[in-house]
């Protein structure tokens, strides 16, 4: 395995990571919001970070690596949803959530900046999982118009 692949893998993971925490907080919405209107919304979201943790788990494998289980820097998110949900409200959790989704796009940009992630790693961070957390942020600001 060569350096190359390692650091690919060792950033895909960091992704995975991400991805993984981005579920948990998106459980700990939508178990906060139960029967409200934007329900549908963040379990599509939630089902779209799972997709995601299945494509990374399955991409790291590809390469020869070890997945990792655990979450990334969304586990602060998670956090803080938790708390901006129960102290002020929906309007507050969608701006946390909508915070995680922009740190999970600097995350993805910057692995499609960095030389050294492979070029296969690039394509399916360009087509599938950047354009899906690009969405979600448009999707979370018209929530947050809608609150």
């Amino acid at each position: 395995m060569t350096t190359t692949h390692d650091h690919c893998i060792d950033i895909c993971n960091k992704l995975l990571r991400g991805e993984r925490s981005a579920v948990e907080t998106y459980d700990k919405a939508i178990s906060k919001y139960g029967d409200e209107p934007l329900l549908d919304e963040l379990s599509r979201i939630r089902a779209d970070h799972q997709h995601a943790v299945t494509v990374l788990t399955q991409n790291v494998r590809s390469m020869g690596g070890t997945p990792e289980d655990g979450a990334g820097a969304w586990g602060a998110f998670a956090n803080l949803v938790q708390g901006a949900a129960n102290l002020f409200g929906a309007d507050s959790a969608l701006e946390a959530l909508q915070n995680g989704e922009k740190s999970g796009r600097t995350d993805y940009q910057g692995a499609l900046d960095d030389d050294e992630v492979l070029p296969e790693c690039k394509a399916l961070i360009s087509s599938e999982l950047l354009p899906l957390v690009e969405e979600h942020i448009v999707t979370l600001e018209s929530l947050q118009k809608a609150t």
